[in-house]
């Protein structure tokens, strides 16, 4: 019987859940430590009723693993509560009491310090995402502790290389690209917890490219593209776009040059009353006029609810995502469980759930005139659009989370087989 492992989230987004789910499943989880942690029927389930804190539901979690969860919430309500009454300096980057990376160093310390007792009750590693590894793996050593190391995201060293361009391209928009505040400090970290890793976790190809970029040599690393939500029913047609309404474009996600917003705004403002464009997402707090310009022409909601979201996607015709830099892009798979088919780049996982021309359609980064170009072809054929629509139910049928969970827990089984 292979180890059981001690798993640490700050957030618990999505494949989080997933992931500690599917090792709860194969016998595979000994303890879960995350800030925020929300079960059906209990205190802050029923108080994420009440609006103000209806963001705790997306931190709901399975009942199966309530006895083997941890939570840790102050630091995490604290910074909560900060965005949502602008108190931006308890926010600010990397030093702010209540920043993210606050969040996630707090969690690492507190999880180094259970790991200890976690080994005596036969905890044999550790699963721990990028910028929250480091106290824990260093900890996970010393008891001689495998280390699984989730990267959500691509190497730093590949963002820098990929998005400095876009600093000349879209300079005003260029304070929108966070990722080149990070400071020595926190980029050293980063460094170290992958040194430290036994295996390296990333959801798409291009994650996993990205750490070719790292100046050594690194774990083995494997690709295990996330889940898809539930499948929703088929659309009606489309074919009444170009003679009767507009083509319904939908944006969701931070609003970054990283994720291609200022070609998304470039592009509908050409297009005009041909398309109509929706943007959910919110400002990462930096003032940014060609932003706010931007915004002000179109429909923008800054935050919604999950289930509100998938229902948006729904109604839309198209997801737009021409992200220049991404882990993996958990819009792709929410629209397309919405047979909501995506336009997206080979810079996210695209290439490993679509085919283009079939069930979405892949187009350069950083290219304005090939996103352009891709809405124009379904403007004049929109039955395109149902061909693909139909074709991103189904492979999202194919690929519910259950099935992600699934592979999670054997690559860390047969990593830990092949060591005895």
């Amino acid at each position: 019987m292979p180890h059981s492992v001690v798993v640490s989230h700050p957030t618990g987004n999505a494949n989080a859940r997933a992931a500690v789910s599917g090792l709860r499943n194969a016998n595979t989880l000994a303890e879960f430590h995350t800030s925020i942690a929300v079960f059906p029927g209990d205190l802050l389930d029923r108080l994420s009723a009440w609006g103000p804190l209806a963001e705790m539901r997306r931190r709901r979690f399975d009942p199966a693993v309530k006895q083997l969860t941890r939570s840790w919430p102050w630091r995490e309500i604290g910074r909560l509560a900060a965005v949502k009454f602008g108190l931006t300096g308890l926010t600010q980057h990397e030093t702010g009491c209540f920043c993210i990376d606050a969040v996630y160093r707090s969690l690492d310390s507190r999880v180094a310090s259970c790991l200890h007792k976690a080994a005596q009750h036969g905890a044999g590693g550790v699963y721990a995402y990028e910028d929250g590894a480091l106290a824990t793996f260093v900890a996970a050593k010393a008891l001689g502790l495998r280390c699984f190391y989730d990267l959500p995201i691509g190497h730093w060293r590949a963002a820098r290389r990929l998005l400095e361009p876009e600093l000349s391209r879209w300079p005003e928009w260029a304070v929108t690209l966070g990722g080149f505040q990070d400071s020595e400090f926190k980029l050293a970290r980063k460094d170290e917890e992958l040194r430290l890793a036994d295996l390296i976790l990333t959801a798409s190809t291009f994650s996993a490219q990205t750490l070719k970029d790292f100046p050594g040599t690194l774990a083995p690393i494997k690709v295990i593209p996330y889940g898809f939500p539930a499948v929703a029913r088929q659309k009606k047609p489309s074919t009444t776009i170009s003679a009767s309404r507009p083509l319904k474009l939908l944006f969701v996600g931070g609003l970054s040059q990283r994720k291609g917003i200022a070609d998304i705004f470039a592009v509908a403002d050409a297009l005009g009353k041909h398309v109509e464009l929706t943007i959910v997402g919110r400002k990462n707090g930096a003032e940014c006029p060609a932003l706010d310009l931007a915004l002000s022409r179109h429909r923008w909601i800054s935050s919604l609810p999950h289930p509100e979201i998938l229902k948006l996607m729904h109604t839309h015709d198209v997801l737009l995502f021409p992200s220049l830099f991404e882990g993996f892009g958990l819009v792709i798979t929410e629209a397309m469980s919405q047979c909501t088919p995506v336009i997206t780049t080979d810079r996210t996982a695209g290439p490993d759930l679509i085919e283009h021309g079939h069930n979405g359609w892949l187009i350069e980064p950083g290219s304005t005139s090939a996103l352009q170009s891709a809405i124009e072809t379904l403007l004049s054929s929109p039955r395109l659009l149902d061909q693909a629509s139909q074709a991103a139910q189904n492979t999202a049928a194919k690929r519910p989370w259950s099935v992600y969970a699934q592979e999670l827990a054997f690559a860390i089984r047969s990593l830990d087989a092949s060591a005895k």
